[in-house]
């Protein structure tokens, strides 16, 4: 796979992962402002729990989801052999683990960069989100 293939290919997977997970904290967003609203009668515990559990779930939901498509990325393009391999290598770059026991070829790795890439925001991006909401979630209920 040339350069130019690999920056294509690579941008055009980052992107798709990361519309995934900006669509699925929109909608958990959403989901929470529901369960809010009906979960208000409850305990502020059990509202909270409820609240931040499935935002946790939502969030691995959101980057299985994202390993899972490099995986099948690198099955599609023939860069690795098996779905074992694939979806191992997929989770240890995701995040950025990298053991290094499976190494692409030359012609692959700037394409494999991306998924490290891909991690490295999306797991940004959820934090940042599980932040706000739990600054959120403070603010309504540890002051009074």
């Amino acid at each position: 796979m040339g350069l130019g293939h690999q920056i294509l290919w690579g941008t055009l997977f980052l992107g798709l992962c990361f519309a995934i997970e900006i669509l699925l904290l929109a909608a958990c967003t959403q989901w929470i402002r529901v369960l809010g609203v009906r979960w208000r009668r409850r305990s502020a515990l059990w509202r909270n729990t409820g609240i931040v559990g499935v935002a946790l779930l939502v969030i691995v939901l959101a980057h299985t989801l994202q390993v899972w498509i490099w995986a099948v990325v690198w099955v599609m393009f023939e860069v690795l052999a098996d779905w074992n391999e694939a979806i191992y290598f997929s989770l240890v770059t995701y995040t950025t683990l990298g053991y290094g026991d499976v190494v692409l070829e030359p012609g692959t790795r700037i394409f494999g960069a991306f998924a490290s890439v891909t991690g490295i925001l999306a797991i940004g991006l959820s934090t940042a989100f599980l932040v706000a909401m739990m600054a959120r979630l403070f603010e309504g209920r540890m002051i009074r």
